[in-house]
């Protein structure tokens, strides 16, 4: 099977690609959590700060019941077959241009981007902090501007947008994990052969577990870490500091959660958190 690949916005913008992989113009896309949202919202149930305990429980849960399940909820939704949920890059981190971030009152002030979804925005207010949704393509200069003063994002992923060279400082939080979600139009894929549809599922599945190895091998390397301990100043949240942020953002979160997405919201929630534990 031949396959043709279009990266790094190309085609535009993550909710631009999703919709022209809805509408059979391309047969696949890999998306943010961000971008796949506006198809299905109910996404957002991932965004339980601190949920998991370190990351292969994420590759547990997303590979395991869960993940079909979920899966299966996307298919039914959005009429699109889910190839399987990848890596973006690790846990989200906390950058900033002010102080280091050690409990929710170093928050206080500081505007850090998020995505344009309610869940994120909700966890950093919660946090203490001011939550400004801003594209993408416009972060590093936002950042640069004082428009925003930090981010959040997985280590490879604030390496690769160098955000090392407008933030001072880096807090190792680990405060969220945020699958891509790796769509195939529907029609596209019923329209394969069983033999097909076989190659597709085992190419995406191995793709996966690369990427999951390659995220870590990046974080860990000259290339992730280790690079913007150079530039900005890191520090990690201990034990007692991740209790102290999470025992305000959970709540909020799930509130916001069980208020928009109702009964389903609340079901997926329960089998979310029940899979992690």
């Amino acid at each position: 099977m031949m396959v043709q690949t279009f990266p790094i916005g190309q085609l535009g913008k993550d909710k631009d690609a999703l919709q022209q992989v809805k509408a059979g113009v391309i047969q696949a896309g890999i998306h943010s959590v961000g971008g796949f949202a506006s198809v299905y919202p109910l996404i957002g149930i991932l965004d339980i700060p601190f949920a998991f305990p370190n990351i292969s429980k994420t590759y547990e849960v997303f590979d395991g019941p869960f993940g079909t399940k979920l899966a299966d909820n996307i298919n039914k939704k959005t009429k699109l077959h889910v190839l399987g949920f990848g890596d973006s890059g690790g846990f989200f981190h906390l950058t900033n241009s002010k102080r280091p971030i050690h409990t929710p009152a170093d928050m206080a002030g500081v505007k850090i981007r998020t995505m344009g979804l309610d869940t994120h925005k909700a966890i950093i207010s919660a946090m203490g902090g001011q939550p400004a949704a801003i594209s993408w393509s416009e972060v590093y200069t936002a950042l640069q501007t004082g428009v925003a003063d930090g981010q959040m994002n997985p280590i490879p992923i604030i390496a690769f947008a160098k955000f090392q060279e407008v933030q001072k400082y880096l807090t190792l939080s680990g405060h969220i994990f945020a699958p891509y979600v790796w769509v195939m139009n529907q029609d596209f894929w019923n329209s394969l052969t069983d033999g097909e549809k076989q190659v597709v599922s085992y190419a995406a599945k191995s793709a996966i577990v690369a990427g999951r190895g390659m995220g870590r091998v990046i974080e860990a390397s000259d290339r992730g870490l280790i690079e913007l301990s150079k530039h900005m100043k890191v520090n990690t949240l201990t034990a007692a500091e991740k209790e102290e942020f999470k025992r305000v953002a959970v709540p909020v979160v799930k509130k916001l959660i069980i208020n928009k997405f109702g009964t389903e919201g609340q079901e997926m929630l329960k089998a979310f958190l029940d899979a992690v534990k």
